[in-house]
């Protein structure tokens, strides 16, 4: 004879699962919640760098300040094995099949003093065929580190670039 529990294991683990996708889900701000309709397709943590450059603030003419200039991270999958690269201008995410994705940001939240704000953008159609085919938004949660420079931005260095260490999640999503 079968014991009981045995056979209700396969229907909760999946449940179980799913519970926890939501709660996850829900423990992200508003503001960059993915919309109803989509599921995670895959999960990466960027490693890598920000540059920002000494030079008028693109909303300030006239203002100086470190402005973004790109980003040069490598995708790890969560067993740290490499599996892609985030680079940019334009920010792309191109996985190690050669599929990628450029994005539109939508919104941000704050992710905590000294990291760089949480981030939802609208992925474009894919170039190529792959892991980024279907993409339809990329969140950036759990961000480490990134954010500009303290080092004053003036006349004197203008021009100058500085690069910056950060992580952060990129999680992939797809209609479903």
């Amino acid at each position: 004879m079968q014991k009981p529990h045995l056979k209700m294991t396969p229907v909760l683990a999946p449940a179980l699962l799913l519970g926890l996708a939501f709660a996850a889900h829900a423990m992200v701000p508003e503001s960059i919640q993915v919309p109803a309709g989509h599921q995670v397709a895959w999960e990466t943590v960027g490693v890598g760098e920000i540059t920002y450059e000494c030079r008028d603030k693109p909303d300030a003419p006239g203002e100086l300040g470190w402005v973004f200039a790109g980003p040069d991270a490598v995708l790890n999958d969560r067993a740290g094995a490499e599996v892609g690269r985030y680079y940019g201008p334009p920010a792309t995410w191109e996985a190690a099949d050669g599929s990628k994705v450029t994005a539109t940001q939508l919104a941000v939240a704050p992710a905590g003093e000294g990291n760089i704000p949480y981030q939802l953008v609208q992925a474009d159609p894919a170039m190529g065929e792959g892991a980024m085919t279907g993409v339809t938004y990329i969140q950036r949660l759990d961000t480490r580190g990134g954010v500009a420079p303290a080092m004053a931005c003036g006349e004197a260095n203008k021009g100058e670039r500085q690069i910056v260490r950060y992580q952060a999640d990129y999680i992939f999503w797809k209609a479903g």
